[in-house]
């Protein structure tokens, strides 16, 4: 399954690979790309999984679509089926 996240061009970590430093970054730059993805995505406990995967791929594109300022981009990544659960979406 691919999992998309949402990030900045300037942001030199990954949100895969080292969330915490990527998350530091994007704060102190003022971004606050978490908290933009969650104010847009629609997710609920009540949706499957891949439905929240879907909703935030939705809100991902929403943002990207009113990107005035070019900030923001996507990063993908395929993960197994079986991962999935684990991650943090």
């Amino acid at each position: 399954m691919i999992i998309s996240m949402l990030t900045t061009v300037d942001n030199p970590f990954s949100p895969f690979d080292d969330y915490q430093a990527w998350y530091a970054f994007d704060e102190r730059h003022g971004y606050q790309s978490a908290s933009l993805l969650a104010r847009i995505a629609m997710v609920s406990d009540d949706l499957s999984e891949s439905d929240q995967i879907k909703a935030i791929e939705d809100a991902i594109e929403e943002i990207l679509a009113e990107n005035v300022t070019g900030m923001f981009r996507k990063v993908t990544r395929e993960f197994p089926d079986s991962e999935v659960k684990d991650l943090k979406v």
